[in-house]
C-alpha cells in the first residue's frame, strides 16, 4: 500500500543518492532486518557494526516509504505530555521514556558527524505554545515535571513569547534541546555505510513468509529467494501487524508542506515549533532556507481519499501558519501526506515478540518515530549480543 501522497520534498531535493538490487538468490545472515527506511537504516548501521552480519529487504525502493514523508523534527517531547504520562506508566518509567528521547538527539547528532555530509543535522530549540488557556495551566505543570525529571525548560509567559518569538498565545515551553535533519539523506548514508561493513542491502523485495526453526527463521520472498537469520527485526512501522498478528497502533494520517526558500531564520532563533491541540500544527526550517510545517492529522481510510485530501488541507495549513507568523510571504513548493501510527501512550514498540523471542519489532509510531529508532537501534543490537537493556521494558509490546 502507498504510505505517501503527493511530492514529497526530501527524495525530490536529494534525488537518487543510492540504488539496492532485488534479492534472487538465497542468501543468511545474524540478523535480517525488514523495512529500509530511517529505522532500518539506523539497525543495519548499529549492527554492521557491532560486527553481526546483517541482511536488509524492503518492498519499496529504500527510504521511499514513511521516511519520505517525514518531517523530522527531532525532539525528547513526546506527544504525550509527561504529566499525562506519569500516571499511564508511573513516573520512574515516564521520565526515563522522556530522558531517553533527549539522548537520542546527542546519539543522532554524533552519527552525523561520522557520515559524508551532516545530512541537514541541526540543532535547533523547541517551542511548544499553549493553543487555549486551559492547555497554559497545563503547561506550568508540565515545565516542574520536566524539571523534576532533570530536563532543561522553560515557561514564557504571553508577554515573553511575544517578545522572543512574535507568537501570540497565553504562554508556552521552550527547551533549548531539539534538533532537525533530513531523514532520507541520513537513512541512504546509513545503508551505504552498512553496506561498506559487509551487510547486504535488497529493495524491491518483499517478505511474504517467515517459518521459525532451531537454529532461527527462514524468510520467504515474492522473488522465491529466502534469507535464513538467527534473528528477525521488523522495522516495517503499521505493516509489522502483518508479522505480528495484531495491530498495536491507531492509523492517521498527517499532511506536510515545504516552501521555497525565505531565509535562513523564517521566524526567531529557526525554533522547531509545535503546539498543545491535538492534532497539532508543527514546523521547522531546513538548511537551504525553508519553512517545513505539518498537522491537520486525521483518521486513515484509503490512499486515495487522502489523496483527495490534500489540495484542501494544504490551505488550511497554509492560513494557520500565516495566523501564527503573520508577515511571513510564503511560496509552497512541496506538498504531501504520510500515514503514520499512533499509540495510546504515545510510546514506541521495541522489543521481541514475547519473553525469550528472537523475532524483534522497532517500531517507532508517533511523533517521535526517529528518535526512538535511534534507542531501537542501540537496544535491539545489545539484545541481539545477549545484553539486553532494562530500558527496553517500557516500550514492551506487551505493555
Amino acid at each position: 500500500m502507498d504510505l505517501r501522497s503527493g511530492r514529497a520534498f526530501w527524495p525530490l531535493t536529494n534525488g537518487l543518492m543510492h540504488t539496492y538490487p532485488p534479492l534472487t538468490e538465497d542468501t543468511r545472515a545474524d540478523v535480517l532486518v525488514i523495512g529500509a527506511g530511517i529505522t532500518g537504516a539506523l539497525l543495519a548501521d548499529a549492527l554492521s557494526a557491532a560486527g553481526l552480519e546483517t541482511v536488509v529487504i524492503d518492498r519499496r525502493d529504500a527510504a521511499f516509504g514513511s521516511t519520505s514523508a517525514s518531517t523530522a523534527l527531532l525532539q525528547y517531547e513526546i506527544d504525550t505530555n509527561l504529566v499525562d504520562l506519569i500516571p499511564m506508566i508511573g513516573q520512574r518509567d515516564a521520565e526515563r521514556a522522556y530522558q531517553l528521547c533527549r539522548e537520542s538527539i546527542d546519539l543522532i547528532a554524533g552519527l552525523t558527524a561520522t557520515l559524508p555530509d551532516d545530512c541537514g543535522f541541526k540543532e535547533r530549540g523547541s517551542l511548544y505554545y499553549a493553543s487555549n488557556k486551559k492547555d497554559a495551566r497545563m503547561l506550568t505543570r508540565e515545565c516542574a515535571a520536566r524539571e523534576a525529571a532533570g530536563l532543561n525548560v522553560q515557561l514564557l509567559d504571553h508577554r515573553d513569547l511575544k517578545a522572543r518569538f512574535g507568537i501570540s498565545a497565553p504562554n508556552a515551553l521552550f527547551s533549548p534541546d531539539g534538533a532537525e535533519v533530513d531523514p532520507y539523506r541520513l537513512a541512504q548514508h546509513l545503508l551505504w555505510r552498512a553496506q561498506e561493513r559487509g551487510a547486504r542491502v535488497y529493495d524491491r523485495t518483499v517478505v511474504t513468509r517467515l517459518d521459525e526453526g532451531r537454529a532461527g527463521f527462514t524468510a520467504h520472498t515474492d522473488r522465491k529467494a529466502r534469507v535464513r537469520a538467527r534473528y528477525v527485526i521488523v522495522a516495517t512501522g503499521y505493516e509489522a501487524e502483518t508479522f505480528l498478528g495484531r495491530r498495536l497502533a491507531q492509523l492517521k494520517n498527517s499532511y506536510a508542506l515545504a516552501t521555497e526558500p525565505v531565509g535562513p531564520e523564517p521566524w526567531p532563533e529557526a525554533c522547531l515549533i509545535w503546539e498543545t491541540a491535538r492534532p497539532y500544527l508543527y514546523a521547522r526550517t531546513t538548511a537551504d532556507g525553508r519553512v517545513v510545517m505539518g498537522g491537520e492529522d486525521d483518521n486513515f481510510n484509503s490512499p486515495l481519499k487522502r489523496e483527495k485530501s490534500l489540495p484542501a488541507k494544504q490551505r488550511r495549513l497554509e492560513k494557520k501558519l500565516e495566523q501564527l507568523l503573520p508577515g511571513l510571504e510564503l511560496e509552497v513548493a512541496f506538498a504531501w501526506a504520510g500515514t503514520f501510527g499512533e499509540t495510546k501512550d504515545g510510546l514506541a514498540y521495541i522489543g521481541p515478540k514475547e519473553k525469550g523471542s528472537k523475532l524483534l519489532f522497532a517500531l517507532g509510531y508517533g511523533g517521535n518515530g526517529i528518535t526512538y529508532s535511534a534507542q531501537a537501534a542501540r537496544m535491539l543490537t545489545a539484545y541481539v549480543q545477549g545484553k539486553p537493556d532494562a530500558d527496553m521494558a517500557i516500550f514492551g509490546l506487551n505493555r
